[in-house]
């Protein structure tokens, strides 16, 4: 009997489902489950082998059925996969690397900040210093302005203004003339849509200074998308 037995589980491995079978993929499929039915029919003495077999097909399409469930789960998790990366963006800028300072002007004037940090999605402009926003979501955006007025007594005039779409959102600033170097920083939260222009401008009579310690400095970041 256990030598029948053996015989019919044998015949059974030689077939396959067209996804999955127990004999591995890639081999031929089985006749089906009327098959197994026509052969009880006719030959009464294998009818325990042809049980076992219906069984075996049964769990053989709830393994094909979950592999699918698998395979869409796993599609959905690859394309959140991929939005989560189209959709980083971050930088963060210094105006320097070398010692320099900008201004005063007569005219109020763009602020380049040439050394940058990190640029990731690259929509920071390092040409035109400017941040053009790639999605809509909240984002952060910070600013620090930095000067040296050279001497004590002197005027310090550490100011800049964040712009979006050219208005003004924040300045920091420090004016007086009792701190010969002084520095103001602003940081916020914005929703921005895409295509928006962040960018920053020294105001008349302002003036910023900077050296490689990196005093004045402009980043911001995508904390989450809301398209």
């Amino acid at each position: 009997m256990r030598a029948f037995v053996l015989l019919c589980l044998l015949g059974e491995a030689m077939g396959s489902l067209d996804r999955y079978s127990w004999n591995g993929p890639g081999t031929p499929a089985p006749s089906g489950k009327e098959s197994m039915n026509n052969e009880c029919l006719t030959d009464q003495s294998s009818c325990g082998c042809c049980v076992m077999r219906q069984q075996m097909y049964k769990m053989e399409m709830f393994l094909n059925m979950s592999l699918g469930e698998l395979e869409k789960g796993l599609e959905r998790t690859e394309q959140i996969l991929k939005n989560i990366t189209e959709s980083r963006s971050a930088f963060s800028a210094a105006l320097t690397n070398d010692r320099w300072c900008l201004g005063p002007f007569r005219e109020e004037e763009g602020i380049i900040y040439k050394h940058v940090f990190i640029n990731l999605g690259n929509d920071y402009n390092v040409n035109t210093g400017v941040f053009t926003v790639p999605r809509c979501g909240v984002y952060s955006l910070s600013l620090t302005v930095y000067s040296d007025s050279g001497a004590p007594g002197n005027t310090l005039s550490s100011c800049a203004a964040l712009t979006v779409n050219g208005n003004v959102v924040a300045g920091p600033s420090d004016k007086n003339n009792q701190d010969q170097e002084d520095s103001a920083t602003t940081v916020l939260a914005l929703h921005l849509k895409a295509g928006d222009k962040v960018a920053v401008y020294l105001p008349i009579g302002c003036f910023l200074c900077d050296n490689n310690s990196h005093f004045n400095t402009f980043s911001g970041f995508l904390l989450y998308a809301t398209d």
